[in-house]
């Protein structure tokens, strides 16, 4: 069920989460509204993957993306984060942020550690780093959804 929906496109506005990416793990993530995270396939596996992303009209960078509930917060609402594989020298809240998801990395779980928590996040970026170099997986970068038309920000599929 994982790549049934893939490569998935979508698109939203950046939203405060819970200030937990950066602070606690160094690994910034930006957080979708609810809104978007309900418009995703109701089938579509939790876990990590990987994919491209771009705020604004800015550049496509790499990113990985977790999907679920995470178990070692325990969440209560379903979240997606986006980890993009570049560092930004500011915060980009209520900027538009467009992502296409191409793979599946692997299912969430829950670790015993922060340290082994950051240690499996350090794993996935290393992980979609290698899967996006792959020439079927680099085309994608291109693509027009990237490409934000002045003026529209509708999260079009």
């Amino acid at each position: 069920a994982a790549m049934r929906h893939l490569p998935y496109f979508c698109r939203g506005e950046v939203v405060k989460g819970f200030g937990r990416g950066s602070k606690e793990l160094g690994i910034p993530t930006a957080n979708f509204s609810e809104q978007v995270v309900e418009s995703f396939p109701s089938d579509i596996s939790t876990g990590i993957y990987y994919g491209w992303a771009c705020v604004g009209n800015g550049d496509v960078h790499k990113m990985v993306l977790s999907i679920g509930w995470n178990p070692f917060y325990k969440n209560f609402k379903k979240s997606v984060e986006t980890h993009i594989i570049h560092t930004f020298k500011e915060d980009f809240y209520g900027e538009i942020l467009s992502i296409v998801i191409i793979g599946y990395i692997r299912p969430e779980k829950n670790f015993d550690s922060l340290e082994a928590l950051i240690s499996a996040i350090q794993e996935d970026i290393e992980e979609a780093k290698r899967q996006l170099d792959l020439p079927e997986h680099l085309k994608l970068k291109e693509d027009n959804f990237f490409h934000l038309p002045e003026g529209k920000i509708l999260n079009n599929h």
